[in-house]
């Protein structure tokens, strides 16, 4: 079966609202607020479960350009969470099957690794945004 497809901001703010805080939970997935690196050996798949894809099948190669507009960085807790922009357009979200907590996932490819990295899904970070260079700013009045 597959994955259903988020394909608007409002689809994503909608599926993050529905996320757990999972602080006490197994997967420890909580304190990963900005992609972190994870390896398999300490990803709970045993508990995790796909939602959906951020991914747009349509597009054969999805952009490496990320979104910062107000200076955070890729690993920053704070960063936007935006669909059209690395490395949101390039992940899927899962869902703990014992706390409910959603944790968006994607695998980083460099010249000699492999990287798998994971991002609660937070919707405070949730922001609309386009992916030409006058990209619009974010919606949400909590992004700094």
């Amino acid at each position: 079966m597959t994955q259903p497809h988020i394909h608007t901001t409002q689809q994503l703010q909608e599926l993050a609202a529905q996320s757990q805080i999972g602080k006490d939970c197994d997967c420890h997935l909580a304190r990963f607020q900005g992609w972190d690196s994870i390896t398999d050996m300490h990803w709970p798949a045993a508990q995790m479960e796909l939602v959906a894809e951020l991914r747009d099948p349509a597009v054969d190669e999805p952009t490496f350009e990320e979104f910062h507009p107000n200076g955070t960085r890729y690993e920053s807790p704070e960063a936007p969470i935006a669909l059209a922009y690395f490395p949101t357009n390039r992940a899927s979200v899962w869902r703990c099957t014992h706390c409910g907590l959603l944790v968006m996932r994607y695998t980083e490819f460099g010249g000699y690794y492999v990287d798998h990295r994971a991002r609660v899904l937070d919707p405070r970070w949730v922001v609309d945004a386009v992916t030409d260079a006058g990209a619009d700013a974010p919606t949400d009045p909590n992004v700094k």
